[in-house]
Formats: structure tokens, C-alpha cells, sequence
């Protein structure tokens, strides 16, 4: 049970880590969705500006071979898009001439043209392009962008060919499962590739009317670079052989408080960081759009503390304990209950071997004639008489006890006053202390012997009958007050009646087995007065069985005190 236990918290633990981290994975591969999609119109912005628009102006008639050629005087010129137009996220386009001379259509090189701007505008443009031509390093600028072309930056990613996968199931191995979503992650990763492929180049240059000099121009895709912590969208231009490059200076920092801002519902400790080169192998956790990586951990692992196995298995163990105490104390009641018929079979062995050698002797002497005097002929009489007596007492209280526990015993409940009841036991319960050379004192006042109570008389004398005996033998030595007192009272609208004698009383350790059945062992019975231990047990079953209560006060400390309760009529 231990063992399956332990296995059963481990596979829920497993389990849990695993729907936790598939959870996790999946609120990323949203979170890169999301910023693959506000990523895409700006690379299908990009992608599609045609190349002559680098320039501030150019002329109106657009032939291929007067785009990026010396503008002549008086020659109509159109203003470049770039020039009027304040991109989102865009800090500034460039071209880079066969020369590598940097310009931007934001600086025209015309002061006429620079009058249409602002001081503010003319000063920041300047500014970055200025910056710009610090930050770009033309040779790897020139290597970037004159690689052959390709559907996506991350072509070099493998596709799984089995898209069959399996998650957050107890049957895979948790390496595989590891593995499984890696595979999946580049599957992601390869989808949202080709989305923004889509976006790049769904969006081409425009048509020129199919004029025959722009089979000249050549535009080669944008590519995002990163140099010197910028981020560059970049691409390669052939005009009647000539290369040119063309692009734009994103505004990173405003597009990574963008992109973050997006996914504080799903990441709200993500972070961005940029990437230079091949993308990281096995990595991907990583935006189609831009050489970025996603960095997020996933959140500490903190299980409900009641899962539904570990409320199985709590309740499986606490069947398992229940039924282990059972079967424990079963055992425990079946030890006792073997020690108590040892205990009692050695009692009733002793208690019946005493009367009968004494009915043994006394008959032979008498059968044979050996007692000749008359007085010596009646004592003995006598002695077999009261040793009868003790014999059929222990009988009939072994044949009642057990008819309690087979349930087979039959009362003649009645109603009747204590008074009355009293009257009807007192010949017997006097008689036998008489016997044993005590003396009964009956204390029962008037409020109590008018006392209506609803008991079998049978029962009640049979009880009473037990703790006078009890009396006798335990309550006193010839120098002590040889008396037994039965007392009535009333007690709400029942009664109570209590035997008490002036003997050494009961000590603790005797009180903790006072009532259970067949306590007394041969070697008590030998030390002490005769009896087998049963007369308690069998007073408090007769008196519960007709709705009463026996139990011993304590309190008093003259003797021993036992206190009988009579239920009321309609009780």
C-alpha cells in the first residue's frame, strides 16, 4: 500500500509538472503569435515600398534608367512618400549608394525641399542619420543582405516529419514528452515563419505598367540586422547592375514596450532579447518577424494540496487504518474474551470444588452413621443447605448472564411504587444478611416510597440480592460495623435505590474492572471472598436491559456504595 501510494504521488506530481509546463509552452507559443501578428505589418510595410522612393524626390516620369540619375533643371519631380510620411516604429530610412555614401529621403540634399520640413523634423532626421552612418558596418551590412534568398530567416529548422504528438499522457516517457514539444515548438515556429513571408511578400513592388526598363531592378528581400544593439530592416536593390541597399532604422525600444505590453496577460515577466547571426539550434522560442527570443520561466510549480489522487489515496488510507483498528481491536476483544473464560473456568472450577467436597464429606458421615449426635447432624444439614444455596446463586447468575448475551432473556416490566417495591424484595435481602451476621437498615422516606417507577421486580430483587452478597462478603471483619444500609430516593420523576456498607470500600485499581464479566481469576477467588467475578456485569446488563442504571459512587468513602436508578413510568 505504501509502495503504491508513493508511485501514485509521484505519477500526480509528474503529471501535474507536465499539464503545468504544456500550459506554460502553450501561453507562449500564444504570446510569439501575438507578436509575430503586430509585427507583420510593419515588415509588409517595408517590403513593399518601392525602391525609388529612397530618394527625397524623383522624377515623374519613372524610367528606369532616370531614377537615381542626376535630376535636371526644370524636370518635373515627385516628393517621395518617405518624405511626408511619420512611420510608426520607424526612427528612419536610409539607402546606401554603390559608393557607400548613407542618405536618408527624411535629409533631402535640396534646400528647397528642406523648407517643406520642420527645424524640429530636419534636426532629428539629421541627428540619426548622422548616428546611423556610426552604427552601420557596410561590409557585413553588403554580406547580410547579398545572401541567397530563402522563404523564411529560419529556414534552416528542421520540420518534424511526425506531427502525431502526444502530451501530458502517463504512457510517454518524460524525455520524450520534452522532445515531442520541442517538435511542436519548431512546428510553431515554422507556421508563423511563413505568415510573415506571406506578409513580405504578399504586398510587392507596385507594376509599372510593364515598361521594358524596369526588367532592370532587382529587389531582394528585407532582412532584419542587428548591429551595435540597433535593429535594421535592410534589403539589397540591383538597378542596371548597380547594388543599393535600402531600408529602415527601427525604433526598438518603443517596439519592445509594445510587444510586452501585449502579453502581461499571458507572460507578465517576459522579457526580449535580440540575436545576431543563425538562430540558437533547438531554440524556439523565437519571433518569426525579427531576430528576437522570447526569455520567460515558467512559474514555480505549486500543487493544490487536495488533488483528487491524493483525496483517493487519504481515503484509501483511512479505510485501511479504520479496518487495521478494527481487526486490532477485534484481536485485543478476543484476547480478553479467551483470558476472561480462562479466568472464568478456573473461578467456577475453584468456586464448585469447594461445595462440592464439603457435600462430598458431610454426606458420607452422615450416609454411614459416623455423626450420632443430633445437634453435630443438624449443623451439618445446615452447612449443606447454605453451600446449596451458594451453588444454585452461581448457577443462576451464570444461566442470566448468559441469557443477556444470547438476548433470549424475558422481563415482566411493571409499574409500581418504590414503597411497595421495597416491601417485596426486603424478606430475601434481609435474610441473607442475617445469614452472613449483618444487619439491614432500610431508610426509604415518604417521598420516595410513593415514587412511581416502571421495573420487573424479578430483576430489580435479583440485582439488589447481588450487592447485599457482595455486601456481605467484602463489607466488613467481625471489629467493623457489620451493617448494610438500603436506601430510596427520588430522582426527578424516577427513583433511586443505593446498597452501601461500612467495609474497607473499593480501591482504584479494583474500580477500573469493577463491572467487566469473569474478572476474577482462581488465585483471587482463593485470597479473597468466594465468587467468579460475574455478579457486577451481570447487575448493570439486567439493570440497562429494563432501562435503569447501575454504577458505584465514589464519593462516599465509608464502604462501598452502589447506586441503582429506576426508570420512571412512561420512560
Amino acid at each position: 500500500m505504501g509502495w503504491a501510494s508513493w508511485t501514485a504521488l509521484r505519477l500526480d506530481q509528474a503529471h501535474a509538472e507536465a499539464q503545468q509546463k504544456a500550459g506554460f509552452e502553450e501561453n507562449v507559443r500564444l504570446a510569439l503569435w501575438r507578436m509575430d501578428s503586430m509585427l507583420a505589418p510593419l515588415i509588409g510595410q517595408e517590403s513593399s515600398r518601392p525602391y525609388f522612393t529612397y530618394n527625397s524626390f524623383y522624377p515623374a516620369n519613372r524610367a528606369y534608367n532616370r531614377m537615381f540619375a542626376e535630376l535636371r533643371k526644370g524636370e518635373v519631380l515627385v516628393a517621395s512618400p518617405l518624405l511626408r510620411e511619420n512611420p510608426t516604429n520607424v526612427l528612419l530610412h536610409f539607402q546606401i549608394r554603390p559608393g557607400g555614401e548613407i542618405s536618408s529621403p527624411q535629409v533631402p540634399a535640396q534646400q528647397s525641399a528642406r523648407a517643406n520640413l520642420t527645424a524640429a523634423q530636419l534636426s532629428t532626421a539629421s541627428a540619426r542619420l548622422e548616428q546611423l552612418r556610426r552604427i552601420i558596418r557596410l561590409d557585413e551590412l553588403y554580406a547580410s543582405c547579398a545572401t541567397a534568398p530563402s522563404n523564411s530567416m529560419w529556414a534552416t529548422l528542421t520540420v518534424p516529419a511526425d506531427n502525431n504528438l502526444a502530451f501530458n499522457n502517463y504512457d510517454v516517457p518524460p524525455a520524450q514528452m520534452q522532445q515531442q514539444q520541442a517538435l511542436r515548438n519548431n512546428n510553431e515556429l515554422q507556421a508563423r515563419a511563413q505568415n510573415i513571408q506571406q506578409a513580405a511578400t504578399g504586398n510587392g513592388p507596385p507594376s509599372f505598367d510593364g515598361r521594358e526598363g524596369e526588367r532592370g531592378v532587382s529587389e531582394g528581400p528585407i532582412r532584419p540586422i542587428w548591429m551595435n544593439s540597433a535593429l535594421l530592416l535592410a534589403r539589397q536593390v540591383v538597378v542596371n547592375g548597380e547594388i543599393y541597399l535600402q531600408g529602415c532604422w527601427v525604433d526598438w525600444p518603443q517596439i519592445r514596450v509594445s510587444l510586452l505590453s501585449n502579453l502581461k496577460d499571458l507572460l507578465p515577466k517576459a522579457d526580449l532579447a535580440g540575436f545576431s547571426g543563425s538562430p540558437p539550434n533547438g531554440d524556439a522560442h523565437l519571433l518569426a518577424a525579427l531576430p528576437l527570443r522570447l526569455i520567460a520561466s515558467p512559474p514555480q510549480y505549486s500543487p493544490p494540496f487536495w488533488t483528487p489522487v491524493r483525496l483517493s489515496l487519504a481515503v484509501a488510507w483511512t479505510c485501511v487504518l479504520l479496518a487495521a483498528a478494527a481487526v486490532a481491536v477485534l484481536l485485543h476483544g478476543t484476547v480478553q474474551l479467551s483470558e476472561r473464560r480462562a479466568d472464568f473456568v478456573s473461578a467456577v472450577t475453584h468456586e464448585l470444588r469447594t461445595p462440592l467436597t464439603t457435600f462430598k464429606m458431610y454426606s458420607e458421615m452422615l450416609a454411614e452413621g459416623m455423626v450420632s449426635d443430633e445437634e453435630k447432624r443438624k449443623s451439618y444439614l445446615t452447612t449443606l443447605c447454605a453451600e446449596a444455596n451458594r451453588l444454585n446463586h452461581l448457577v443462576e447468575n451464570v444461566l442470566a448472564y448468559a441469557r443477556l448475551e444470547r438476548g433470549s432473556a424475558k422481563s415482566r416490566i411493571e409499574a409500581i411504587r418504590i414503597g411497595e417495591l421495597i416491601d417485596r424484595v426486603q424478606p430475601r435481602l434481609r435474610q441473607r444478611a442475617e445469614q452472613a451476621g449483618f444487619a439491614m437498615v432500610v431508610d426509604a422516606p415518604p417521598e420516595a416510597q410513593s415514587t412511581l417507577v416502571h421495573v420487573d421486580v424479578s430483576i430489580v430483587e435479583q440485582i439488589l440480592f447481588n450487592l447485599v452478597d457482595n455486601a456481605c462478603k467484602y463489607g466488613g471483619r467481625l471489629d467493623q460495623e457489620r451493617t448494610i444500609h438500603l436506601e430510596a430516593f427520588s430522582v426527578g420523576k424516577g427513583g433511586m435505590l443505593r446498597v452501601r456498607d461500612h467495609g474497607a470500600g473499593i480501591s482504584q485499581e479494583a474500580a477500573r474492572r469493577l463491572f467487566q464479566p469473569f474478572s476474577k481469576s482462581a488465585q483471587e477467588a482463593a485470597r479473597s471472598a468466594p465468587g467468579v467475578g460475574l455478579g457486577l456485569a451481570l447487575c448493570r446488563r439486567l439493570s440497562r436491559a429494563m432501562g435503569g442504571e447501575l454504577r458505584w459512587n465514589a464519593e462516599i468513602r465509608d464502604g462501598a456504595c452502589f447506586e441503582l436508578s429506576l426508570p420512571a413510568v412512561g420512560a
